[in-house]
């Protein structure tokens, strides 16, 4: 009868594991010494249906990828002086790409670990150029993607009361329009849910995207179980519209720790890897592999900013 219950566990499990979901999406934080990674995301059977890449332009890697099978995302990472990111999404549309997402500035209330640090007035004045005109054209507007830290929710109340102030006249006052909010959380289960209510009181009634989550430097186990079970939460959300686990990169490579990725060192899918793809699990070790040595304090983050800088 132990036996038995303890089977019945386990494959419940695997079959929560294995859930489909069109929700997940890519966060394309790609090593230029292992491109043959990048095919990973986009093999037959892969769940992903979005990515984006911190940056206003397709990656490279996906170009044979259609947009209506894997979706690209631009973000404005940070503040610019132009109407460039603006002038970079219409030009795609303009060529046929269906652009159908944008999302705001990334972590810009931190100056830390790829933080963008605008202030909200400084941010307002970019979102009003760059990113407010896209709504005319149908496109869907994520607010900025704060930390997970308090300061978050007042940033962007201050953000939209900034944004207010620009568009609005005396005889008129005018909101900023968004259509969903953009979630970043570090953590365990418990406390992506609290900051998910959060903003659910903060922003009522509005959709979710969780654009960045995990849970760092952690045991194996505790990061597969924090993966089972956030997974399932997001899935079974109504207010959940999209979301991308933050580990689509080599153990040998990782800043959240090196078994909260998708990735072993020599590129093979992990367990979370597999199952975030909607596939069976591998048994592959994330620490399994050629062992390289472990980045340096951002390294993932550095990475990410230069590759905006590349693509924008």
């Amino acid at each position: 009868m132990h036996l038995s219950y303890v089977l019945s566990l386990a494959i419940a499990s695997v079959t929560l594991a294995q859930t489909r979901s069109s929700k997940r999406g890519l966060v394309f934080v790609p090593n230029p010494n292992s491109p043959q990674d990048n095919k990973i995301w986009v093999q037959s059977g892969s769940d992903l249906t979005w990515y984006y890449n911190y940056g206003s332009t397709p990656s490279p890697a996906f170009e044979d990828v259609p947009q209506d099978q894997f979706e690209f995302v631009p973000m404005l990472w940070g503040a610019i002086d132009d109407t460039s990111f603006l002038e970079s999404v219409q030009d795609q549309i303009n060529s046929g790409r269906n652009i159908k997402h944008v999302l705001g500035f990334n972590e810009p209330d931190s100056q830390y670990d790829g933080g963008s640090n605008i202030q909200p007035s400084v941010a307002a004045s970019v979102w009003v150029k760059n990113i407010a005109p896209l709504a005319d054209v149908g496109v869907k507007l994520g607010l900025p993607a704060c930390t997970g830290g308090w300061g978050g929710i007042p940033w962007l109340q201050q953000f939209l009361g900034n944004c207010s102030e620009i568009i609005s006249t005396d005889e008129e006052k005018k909101n900023c329009t968004y259509d969903f909010v953009t979630i970043h959380w570090y953590g365990n289960f418990e406390g992506l849910a609290s900051h998910m209510g959060s903003y659910a009181a903060a922003f009522p009634n509005v959709t979710q995207w969780i654009t960045e989550y995990n849970l760092d430097n952690q045991d194996l186990s505790t990061t597969q179980a924090f993966y089972n079970t956030s997974s399932e939460y997001l899935d079974r959300m109504d207010s959940v519209e999209r979301y991308s686990l933050f580990g689509s990169f080599r153990s040998g490579d990782s800043n959240v720790g090196p078994n909260a990725v998708m990735l072993n060192n020599d590129g093979q899918l992990t367990d979370i890897g597999s199952w975030y793809l909607g596939v069976s699990a591998t048994g592959i070790e994330p620490q399994s592999g050629t062992r390289k040595c472990a980045p340096t304090t951002g390294g993932v983050v550095f990475a990410i900013v230069i590759m905006v800088f590349l693509v924008i």
